[in-house]
């Protein structure tokens, strides 16, 4: 499923500054010592009705002059074997270096679309020398001022021509994604789940090249398992980069219909979790949190109840969700996690008939009418469910500006506790009648 962008180029030469504006937060701290970008290098924008994330490689290099050479070039081929567009970022003030001409024989060789950005263009003597970009051989060249994010549009149109937004195919069984930062006991979970007894689960050799897909059927559960942790041993150097797992994570994400996040206890959740949860809610999947290792915590200084409060308001607001406190090692509370799962697909495949909607409408508009805006009050006349693989739900009323982001989330929250959301994101859209 082709949604991958990668920004590629030498550091300082803005990457992170065409990265914030291609997401539209301040995410990525802007320094301009190299190798300062550490916060967040992942994220998703949509444009031209199509969504796709966007990954800045270069938060992921740590910097020490002998390898930094060799990591970018190891980064541009993980971008040429992993995203579906390059977008290869230079810089005009420094014109075309040696490295960039190593990074562009490398891109020259991929069929996939290259796109070269050429940053810092202010003023016209810099538009006049960012001509001899053009020399590089990609037909796909712009010219971008970082300043003021002038030509973001234009090379945007052109990522989002390339990406194709697939649709999601039903699959008989739900599909499983394991998810997390490396080495917090992924595989291990995956092996206690299926455990050495391989006459159980057959490989279904995956439909696309990025995961292998397990089928798994015991005690009555089946369901397939989306592993993205153990591929490819033979290339052990990916598997150490943090930048090659969040590849990994999102193409899991997107295979999915549930996601069970493992964080390590000891380290709680950390920014890129919270990362991976904005995209698997963006892309209305199904979450499940396991808290691994937890017999490493000290049960006096912290109760599962302590841990879980805290966590819940971490992650808020998309916080209806399951949190099992589990050990692979142990093998404690490991069917239970199948279970949650098992729950949240159901959650997320409900249809609810119109009738019910729409009793439940009158009911959650009874005990709380929307309040006026500027002297003016929503009428919701009805609600309908919409034709999704996920809960989403259209409301029609007089006039959608009536209604706030507090009310939205008022009917979402009624909704999540009458018809039991846990685990899965829920659209609601408010239409004119």
């Amino acid at each position: 499923m082709g949604s991958i962008v990668a920004i590629v180029g030498r550091p300082n030469v803005g990457k992170s500054t065409l990265y914030n504006r291609l997401i539209g937060e301040r995410q990525a701290i802007i320094n301009d010592t190299s190798g300062v970008t550490r916060d967040r290098q992942y994220g998703q924008t949509f444009w031209n009705g199509k969504t796709f994330t966007v990954v800045d490689t270069g938060g992921f290099v740590k910097n020490s002059d002998d390898i930094f050479e060799a990591a970018i070039r190891l980064q541009v081929q993980i971008a040429i074997d992993e995203a579906a567009v390059i977008i290869f970022m230079t810089d005009v003030m420094t014109g075309i270096t040696d490295l960039d001409e190593q990074i562009t024989n490398m891109l020259r060789k991929t069929d996939k679309p290259v796109i070269v950005a050429v940053n810092k263009v202010d003023n016209h003597s810099r538009m006049l020398m960012a001509n001899e970009f053009w020399s590089l051989g990609f037909e796909q060249t712009f010219f971008l001022s970082s300043i003021n994010g002038g030509g973001t549009g234009d090379l945007l149109d052109v990522v989002a021509e390339n990406i194709t937004d697939l649709p999601e195919d039903k699959s008989e069984f739900p599909r499983f994604a394991v998810v997390g930062q490396p080495n917090v006991g992924k595989s291990s979970f995956i092996n206690a789940l299926v455990g050495e007894e391989r006459n159980i689960v057959t490989d279904i050799a995956g439909t696309t090249r990025d995961a292998i897909h397990t089928k798994y059927n015991k005690f009555g559960k089946e369901f397939l398992l989306i592993d993205t942790a153990g591929i490819r041993k033979k290339n052990r150097v990916h598997e150490d980069l943090e930048f090659y797992s969040v590849m990994r994570a999102v193409k899991a994400i997107e295979e999915a219909d549930v996601c069970f996040l493992i964080i390590d206890a000891t380290d709680g959740v950390e920014a890129q979790d919270m990362n991976i949860i904005s995209i698997l809610q963006r892309r209305n999947k199904g979450l499940v949190i396991l808290v691994n290792k937890w017999d490493l915590i000290e049960k006096e200084t912290n109760t599962a109840k302590e841990y879980k409060e805290t966590l819940t308001n971490r992650i808020a607001p998309f916080n209806d969700v399951p949190i099992l406190f589990i050990s692979v090692l142990e093998k404690q509370r490991i069917f239970k996690a199948v279970e949650a799962g098992m729950e949240v697909y159901e959650n997320r495949n409900r249809r609810i008939t119109t009738s019910v909607l729409n009793e439940t409408l009158q009911e959650a508009i009874g005990s709380y009418p929307p309040p006026s805006y500027k002297g003016h009050f929503a009428k919701i006349k009805y609600v309908t469910q919409l034709p999704t693989y996920y809960p989403a739900f259209a409301f029609f009323c007089n006039n959608p500006k009536y209604v706030k982001e507090a009310y939205r989330q008022y009917i979402e929250n009624y909704w999540r506790k009458k018809f039991n959301f846990t685990g899965v994101p829920i659209s609601i859209f408010f239409r004119k009648k």
